[in-house]
């Protein structure tokens, strides 16, 4: 058995590749299948070392990415599809999979044409409430489509298309105890934890937002902030003046990137989360924390706007816009939420009802049956 797995070189799209290959190894354990292969295709490996502890054997396919605005990039991108798209189709033909899995982006597109080419069996799901191109596209022909928002069924036939939620990975999807938590980050017991994620690659705004409110924030709360790795040395450095000889300079914590295991310590402590509306917001969810989203204005299709917009109907979450971001309506929304008990308790139980924790296996079954039946 052989299945293939491909998406856009993000982490939206390559963790929740990785939760649902955990449930096919799992799957493939439980009902011993003997013979079975795992590739991940795309245009880069993301992450070569979380590739290899899931027995994913990774394989290079070029592609470009068509721009929606006009771009010198986009006739050069042309050739790098074309030549991608070739290549995907030889590769496909040596490997033949039994399965294909698209989580789309662009770097997913040679390798579900190659499938289309070779009629591969094809599997998609979408993670954003209104689908990109390469799934919009792959759900014309797919077997069967998961989607991680309830309204992004409506761009797909009826009869294929499942909404399964997020599939989140095992070691993020349960979050530390607080006890033990506290003590990793050699946090204060009494004092409430904010958590801010920019994804990463960090995120610039937010990330000058929160300095600017630090001196307010840090009299009442205690913060650990995920900068992104190439933000992380100016913001230590602008947090250090900001604070100068401040008594609470000890309640910010900033960190280039969290793995696995200081993610889950920091799900485990926090109790409020300002993130970036993108995949990020489906752990938020599985750890049931109330949040402040920020979408970035002017992506493709809205899709953050939307995404944030569609969880803050479930009661979830607040959104504050990037046009209105300002250091006192964060810091004032952060006040208003944590000081209201009754709101605070309803965002958290909305947050955990939004989520669907046996997406990943959901998807790993189907990819696993579909697999087999071709395999016959």
């Amino acid at each position: 058995m052989k299945i293939v797995f491909t998406g856009g070189g993000t982490g939206g799209h390559f963790y929740p590749i990785i939760a649902v290959v955990q449930k096919v190894n799992q799957i493939i354990d439980k009902e011993n299948i003997l013979g079975v292969k795992l590739y991940y295709i795309s245009d880069s490996p993301y992450d070569k070392e979380m590739l290899f502890e899931n027995g994913l054997l990774y394989e290079e396919v070029i592609s470009g990415k068509m721009r929606t605005y006009f771009s010198f990039f986009n006739f050069l991108d042309i050739f790098k599809i074309f030549f991608g798209s070739i290549n995907a189709v030889f590769k496909m033909f040596s490997i033949y999979p039994d399965v294909v899995f698209g989580k789309g982006g662009h770097a997913s597109f040679p390798t579900i044409f190659a499938a289309r080419v070779l009629g591969i069996p094809v599997i998609i799901h979408e993670s954003d409430s209104t689908p990109g191109r390469v799934n919009l596209w792959a759900g014309r022909f797919a077997k069967k489509i998961a989607v991680s928002f309830l309204n992004a069924t409506e761009f797909f036939p009826k009869e294929k298309v499942a909404w399964t939620g997020q599939p989140v990975r095992k070691e993020i999807e349960e979050k530390a105890g607080k006890i033990e938590a506290l003590k990793y980050f050699k946090l204060e017991s009494e004092l409430p934890v904010i958590l801010i994620l920019g994804g990463s690659q960090g995120a610039e705004l937010i990330n000058n937002t929160v300095l600017d409110a630090l001196p307010r924030l840090v009299q009442s709360y205690q913060i650990i902030h995920q900068t992104g790795v190439q933000n992380y040395q100016m913001v230590k450095k602008q947090a250090e003046v900001v604070l100068g000889d401040s008594s609470y300079k000890s309640r910010y914590i900033s960190m280039a990137f969290l793995n696995p295991l200081a993610m889950k310590m920091a799900a485990g402590v926090s109790d409020i989360i300002i993130s970036r509306p993108g995949s990020m917001i489906f752990e938020i969810a599985a750890w049931g924390t109330p949040s402040i989203l920020i979408p970035i204005t002017n992506t493709h299709l809205d899709h953050q706007k939307k995404n944030a917009f569609s969880y803050a109907r479930v009661g979830a979450c607040s959104v504050i816009e990037e046009a209105n971001m300002t250091a006192n309506i964060l810091s004032g929304e952060v006040d208003r939420i944590l000081g209201d008990t009754k709101e605070y308790e309803m965002m958290a139980k909305s947050a955990k009802n939004f989520f669907k924790p046996d997406a990943s296996m959901k998807i790993a079954r189907a990819l696993v049956d579909e697999a087999l039946k071709h395999e016959k």
